[in-house]
């Protein structure tokens, strides 16, 4: 996985679920990300303030259709035509909307970017 290159297209990136990151679909289709709160601090909060060991992170409609197709082969142009023919014009402007998506899973560390 790798950093993106400052002339690289941003739709032309390859989303990534990361390695190790749990995830569920309910009956409805929702997903649900299952979050390990790792590390010296987080041991404290889950001791003293008794915080969960896990987190669970529930995406809403578009972003559980979107999570499944972060699989490496598709980059954002093709998720976003799959957005667009699934959802229709209740999600324009899409690619604005993606952005905006990936930009809040990558400050969550919950996407990487696969290298062409």
């Amino acid at each position: 996985m790798g950093r993106k290159p400052k002339d690289e297209n941003y739709l032309e990136r390859i989303p990534v679920r990361p390695e190790g990151l749990e995830w569920s679909v309910d009956t409805e289709g929702i997903v649900t990300l299952e979050v390990e709160n790792k590390g010296a601090m987080n041991r404290i909060a889950q001791k003293l303030l008794k915080k969960p060991k896990i987190s669970y992170i529930h995406l809403d409609e578009i972003g559980s259709f979107v999570w499944p197709l972060m699989d490496g082969e598709r980059d954002i142009t093709e998720i976003g035509a799959q957005m667009d023919a699934h959802f229709g014009e209740k999600i324009h402007p899409t690619y604005e909307r993606l952005a905006q998506f990936f930009k809040i899973l990558e400050s969550y560390g919950f996407v990487q970017w696969k290298t062409r």
